[in-house]
């Protein structure tokens, strides 16, 4: 592993930001063209992916995440070894195209430069606090459905906040727990729940609004509101949220109302890559054919000048 300082000495070919799926695709696709790339990752190659319990779309035989993120790691390893390709552990803070050159500005005050940079840095999990159909106290800290291990919700009575999609791969990825789930989620969740609608650890409830409050005791109160006016109480030994993703945009990018990052949108240097470009780009797959793509647009770019095809 290389110091930041080493990095920044020796402009590079392309800058990426990111080791997840979209990530590692553009910087081993950048890699084999002997392109000159620098990998920046704060948490780990896969750290992402690693915690994901079942895959079943993914090409590669691939069957958990752990198993992808170990490839993963391995592929970039094997990269470094060539000499072309640099990981640097460190949180990247913003980014900034400019007519020769883009940058990106890291925590510690560093500052990383390449002819191209792609952003790839994914997205992070909804809170209650950040969605208005749910209203929760600030504390405590309700924990992510897709991080639940399953002796930590066994023969518990469980109510999981929103029906986004690691419901699907939870349910897939441990199917001998006995937990039992009630989902409250809003309309617009409600197409997402059809991938599990038959197995029988699940209820549905649709709700406008749900009310949460701690139990001294431990365990939660729930208020849950419906559209047709009514609303019930209920008690829940664990709660769990399950509320989807919202973009984890650097500063210097520029988002759209969604919080998503247009490509069109973006400084010709400033590529955007995987999860980063939209809601319907969260698959596996989708990121990685796209990180290949992103990392492809500089390439066939320079060829013009003879100054990469000749390396």
């Amino acid at each position: 592993m290389t110091s930041t300082a080493d990095a920044t000495a020796d402009p590079v070919d392309l800058l990426v930001v990111g080791a997840g799926p979209a990530g590692v695709a553009a910087a081993l696709m950048a890699a084999s063209l002997r392109m000159r790339v620098t990998l920046v990752e704060a948490a780990g190659v896969g750290s992402k992916v690693a915690a994901i319990g079942a895959l079943e779309n993914v090409p590669g035989g691939w069957t958990t995440g752990p198993q992808l993120a170990e490839a993963f790691a391995a592929d970039i390893a094997r990269h470094r070894e060539s000499g072309r390709l640099t990981l640097v552990r460190a949180r990247a803070t913003a980014v900034k195209g400019h007519d020769d050159r883009a940058e990106v500005a890291l925590a510690d005050g560093e500052l990383l430069t390449a002819a191209t940079v792609v952003v790839a840095t994914g997205v992070t999990t909804l809170t209650p606090q950040d969605v208005d159909w749910v209203e929760a106290p600030t504390g405590p800290r309700v924990p992510p459905l897709w991080r639940a291990a399953p002796e930590e919700v066994a023969a518990r009575e469980v109510v999981v906040l929103g029906a986004d999609r690691p419901l699907g791969t939870w349910l897939r990825a441990h199917p001998h727990t006995d937990t039992r789930f009630r989902v409250l989620h809003p309309a617009h969740d409600t197409y997402k729940t059809a991938e599990v609608a038959e197995d029988r650890r699940v209820r549905f409830d649709l709700v406008e609004r749900v009310r949460i409050a701690p139990r001294p005791g431990g365990g939660y109160d729930i208020a849950a509101h419906h559209p047709d006016g009514t609303s019930h109480p209920a008690t829940a030994d664990a709660l769990l949220a399950n509320l989807g993703s919202k973009p984890a945009a650097l500063d210097g990018l520029v988002t759209g109302p969604d919080g998503y990052c247009p490509p069109d949108a973006q400084h010709p240097r400033v590529l955007v890559a995987g999860d980063l470009k939209g809601a319907r780009m969260q698959r596996i797959a989708v990121a990685l054919g796209d990180g290949g793509r992103a990392a492809l647009t500089p390439y066939y770019g320079s060829l013009g000048d003879g100054s990469l095809a000749l390396r």
